[in-house]
């Protein structure tokens, strides 16, 4: 247990002065990235023009009333049934009652 704690404290100093070293170094120059080349611009004909089209003419709709609807009988609710009654009392069963003492 002890080897494992030298040997854990001893690696980490080791990597502490190692991180220190890279920060001491200088930076690098950022690189030369060559110039891309200007592209050659296209030159595109001219759209042609759209022909126009016809107004198209819509009929007129017919002016006839729309027929009205009947009227619907007014639906009744029919009386609901009496609801059961429960029993809250449990009754005896007379083989289940204790014998009598003599």
């Amino acid at each position: 247990m002890l080897s494992l704690l030298v040997a854990l404290s001893l690696s980490s100093f080791d990597i502490s002065l190692a991180a220190r070293h890279l920060l001491d170094t200088p930076a690098a120059p950022p690189p030369v990235l060559p110039t891309v080349p200007p592209l050659p611009r296209a030159t595109l004909p001219p759209l042609p023009s759209l022909p126009t089209l016809p107004k198209a003419t819509v009929p007129p709709l017919p002016s006839t009333p729309f027929p009205t609807q009947p009227s619907l009988p007014k639906p009744t609710l029919l009386p609901l049934p009496p609801l059961p009654i429960i029993p809250t009392t449990i009754p005896s069963i007379p083989f289940l009652s204790p014998p009598p003492s003599n």
